[in-house]
């Protein structure tokens, strides 16, 4: 494979210095994820209710009158609120188990692959949910998981955001802090980072790496 369609090289470096940062839906995946997860949790009709209620934010969302944030937070107090956490993850297993095996998107799957065969730490980073976004990092055998985190209370989801939504900025803070952690703040001893992603939300995380691929090519900031 050519440099232009394989961006893994790093001969002369040890491995564990190199990490490799995936957003997911739609780099990793053909389409949202979040979406079809709530259909299988809640079934249709009850997520056209959901969505009918949250009309209203979602609407003002598209017209950029409120923040990402800020409808996705209306949107998932709605659906998950006061669930069960073991109920969620029986229907989030099977949701990785059937649904998204038909939802991989190959040249990102690819350079997963070929990241952890030449022995990287690899990473996904996107604003999906942890109710199946950690059984997704199991089933990829990623290193981490750094997604929008939802509360739990007695063993029941509150709805509520435990972190912020893991888009845009909050990609680059978040990554930054497991970066830390793994590697310490100081800048020398700092990995060779290859982020993938494919919307202006994952610009951020991008512009952070040594080689950024945005859309199955090759993405440098402007």
């Amino acid at each position: 494979m050519s440099e232009a369609v394989n961006p893994i090289a790093d001969k002369g470096k040890a491995t564990q210095s190199v990490v490799a940062a995936f957003d997911f839906d739609g780099t990793l995946t053909r389409r949202d994820t979040l979406l079809p997860f709530l259909r299988r949790l809640l079934g249709g009709p009850t997520l056209l209710w959901v969505l009918f209620i949250c009309s209203p934010w979602l609407a003002a969302y598209v017209l950029r009158l409120i923040s990402n944030h800020r409808a996705k937070a209306v949107l998932l107090q709605a659906a998950l609120a006061g669930r069960r956490v073991a109920e969620v993850e029986r229907y989030a297993q099977a949701f990785v188990r059937e649904y998204l095996p038909q939802q991989w998107r190959p040249w990102g799957l690819q350079q997963l692959v070929q990241h952890q065969q030449a022995g990287h730490r690899c990473v996904l980073v996107t604003a999906s949910t942890s109710p199946y976004m950690h059984l997704v990092g199991a089933s990829l055998g990623v290193d981490a998981v750094l997604c929008t985190e939802m509360e739990v209370v007695d063993g029941r989801y509150t709805g509520r955001m435990a972190t912020a939504n893991c888009h845009g900025e909050e990609k680059v803070e978040r990554l930054k802090a497991w970066l830390t952690q793994i590697y310490g703040p100081a800048p020398d001893h700092q990995p060779t980072l290859h982020a993938y992603g494919d919307t202006k939300g994952d610009w951020p995380m991008l512009r952070m790496a040594q080689q950024a691929w945005y859309r199955e090519k090759p993405w440098k900031a402007n």
